[in-house]
Order: structure tokens, then sequence, then C-alpha cells
């Protein structure tokens, strides 16, 4: 925003002190002639002939002691604000940094709490979770980029091979390039799930977490009975505030991953809600291989994988866990994952409630 130039707040302050220590100095100077006019005066009776004697004597002096204040003011002022504003001055320089583009600066101003020092620790708090916040956008982009580029390189490739072999089996080359575009097209809805969480643009309405668990689990029952695992629902109404297309794909996504990433046969899914004072609690767990914390903590992250990279059975494109988080942030819940001492996965999702 253009504004027009104006005063500096150090020179506004050095003026409001030299202003108000004038204002103070003569109001000591008018109560100290009217006291001599009355010829009172603390421990000493004067006796004056006129006032304009008075006056003539006391000008001068007055015009000095004035003076002496005003150029005392300006310049004790000019200081004074000076040490005052200098966090100020520092905060400043970091907001420009930064908006040069470096958002590893820190301002980390020293002494003890006050508002200046506030200020300065929620910026670079700020500045701290901006630059985590670029740097996973630029992961994801990249990450997107180079999964949107796979299958558009494999389909390149079966095309310029049926291009240059006329006599290949078609349908052998049309059913891999079905299987191409299918996972492009679930990557591209799912990237527009993420955006759309991200956003939070959304219409919020009551549901009741119990209820989607077990459309979700319905859903992809078929899914769990080819893969040889049990699905287990249990526990009790919980009721949310958001959106229910959104927490159906929290929900899905949940139970489909518990299936998937399970034991190649007779495992089990646990899908339990529950209520606490101030949230809504749901819980998905399943048996399989023993993961490390360290495995976990990256889980949610986009495009990565608990296991390994390239599956053909309801692989997924690895933003599940991420979609996930984005709906639960985005709903003001949190998300916790913790690996299960026996093998296998547990993820809650808390979410205030209704």
């Amino acid at each position: 925003m253009d504004r027009a130039p104006g005063l500096s707040v150090r020179l506004k302050l050095t003026l409001s002190y030299a202003g108000f220590l004038m204002l103070a100095g003569g109001v000591l100077l008018v109560a100290g002639y009217f006291s001599l006019s009355r010829g009172v005066h603390p421990g000493v009776i004067f006796m004056v002939r006129s006032h304009s004697d008075l006056w003539r004597d006391f000008a001068p002096l007055a015009a000095i002691v004035m003076g002496f204040l005003l150029v005392f003011g300006l310049v004790g002022g000019w200081l004074l604000a000076g040490r005052m504003l200098a966090p100020l001055t520092r905060i400043t320089d970091a907001t420009r940094v930064a908006a040069d583009g470096s958002l590893s600066h820190r301002i980390q101003l020293p002494g003890r709490s006050d508002e200046f020092r506030e200020l300065a620790d929620s910026f670079d708090a700020m500045l701290a979770r901006l630059e985590a916040h670029v740097a996973e956008q630029q992961r994801f982009a990249a990450n997107a980029s180079h999964e949107l580029r796979t299958p558009l390189a494999i389909t390149q490739t079966l095309l310029d091979v049926a291009r240059n072999d006329p006599n290949r089996d078609k349908g052998e080359l049309v059913d891999r390039l079905h299987a191409v575009n299918t996972r492009a097209i679930d990557l591209t809805e799912a990237l527009l799930m993420l955006s759309r969480a991200d956003q939070r643009s959304f219409a919020r309405e009551r549901v009741d977490l119990s209820l989607v668990a077990e459309e979700a689990a319905e859903t992809l029952l078929p899914l769990a009975e080819k893969r040889g695992a049990a699905i287990e629902m249990s526990g009790e109404m919980a009721h949310a505030v958001g959106s229910h297309a959104l927490l159906l794909q929290l929900s899905t996504n949940l139970v489909h991953n518990a299936i998937v990433h399970n034991l190649p046969e007779h495992g089990n899914v646990w899908v339990r809600t529950s209520v606490q004072p101030k949230s809504a609690v749901l819980t998905v767990e399943n048996t399989g291989e023993q993961l490390t914390p360290q495995v976990v903590a990256t889980l949610a992250e986009p495009f990565l994988r608990g296991t390994e990279r390239i599956r053909r059975d309801h692989a997924g494109v690895g933003l599940g866990l991420a979609i996930v988080k984005s709906i639960t942030q985005a709903h003001g819940g949190t998300l916790t994952l913790s690996p299960r001492p026996d093998g296998g996965l547990c993820v809650g999702v808390e979410l205030p409630a209704a």
C-alpha cells in the first residue's frame, strides 16, 4: 500500500517527551510566579513591591529554564526513544529479510519478556512455521511432479511400442494403458481432495463418526475379504462438526490403509469410536509388519509409504495418510500415529466434539 510520507515514530516520541517536559516546566514556573507574587515561598517571606518588578526579575529566569527544558527534552527524548525502539528496528529489519525470501532468519531478541520481545518471539515462531510449510510444499510439488510424470512416461512408452510393433497384442496394450490411466486419475483426484481439505472451504454439519466409519468399513469389506483381513467395529456414537464427505474420505483412507498394509493372510482391522469430554475420537488399528517410530513419523508425508514403493494390488498413490492429516487439521483436530507392539499401526483421529 502506498502511503504519504510522515514523521517517524522516534521523532513523534521525542516531540511528545519534550512537549510533556515543557508543559510540566511551564506549570511549575507559573506556580512559582504566583507564589512569589503573594510573597509566599517555603521557609522565606518576600516583600514584593509590584508585579512589574517581579515579572522583570522572573521572566529572564523563566526563559532560561524553559529553553533548558526544551533542549534537554529534545536530546533526552531522542536518546530514550531510540533506546526504546531499538527492538522494533530489529523486528523491522527481520521482516525486510523475510520479505526478500530468506525465511531462515530469526530475530532472537535477548532480554526479559516484554511487549517487544513477545512480538519478536511470535514473529520467530511464525517464520519457523512458514519455513517448514514452504519446505513441505516444495517437497510436495516435487513428489507430485514425479508421481504424475511416471504414468505419463509409461503411457508414452506403451504408445511408442504399439506404433513400432503393429503386430503386438492390442488387448494386452489396452489393459496396461487402462491400468496406468486409472492410476493417473486416482492420483489427480487425491491431489484435488488434498487441496480442498487444505483450503478448508467446506460446509460444516453434525457428523456421527461411528456411522461414517461403519459406512467406510462396509464399502471396503469386499477388499478385506479378498485379502483375508477381518474388520471389527466397536464403540459408541461420537458426534463432531465438519464435512460429512471429507470425514467419510478420512475414514475410508484409514480403513483402506489398514487393510492393504496388513498381514498377507489372517489379518485384523479394529475400528473404534469413543467420546472424550471435549472431543470425538476415531481409532483404526491393524496387524502387520513391525514399524519403527522413525518410519511411523514419516507416514503422513505425501507420497511416502511404509512398505515397498511399487505394488500392484491396491497400493494407492501415497497420499492416503497425507489426506487424513490435512482433513484432520482442517477440522481443528489432531492425528496420532503409533506402532503397535505386535506389529502394525494404530491411528487416532481426535476432533472437537459437537
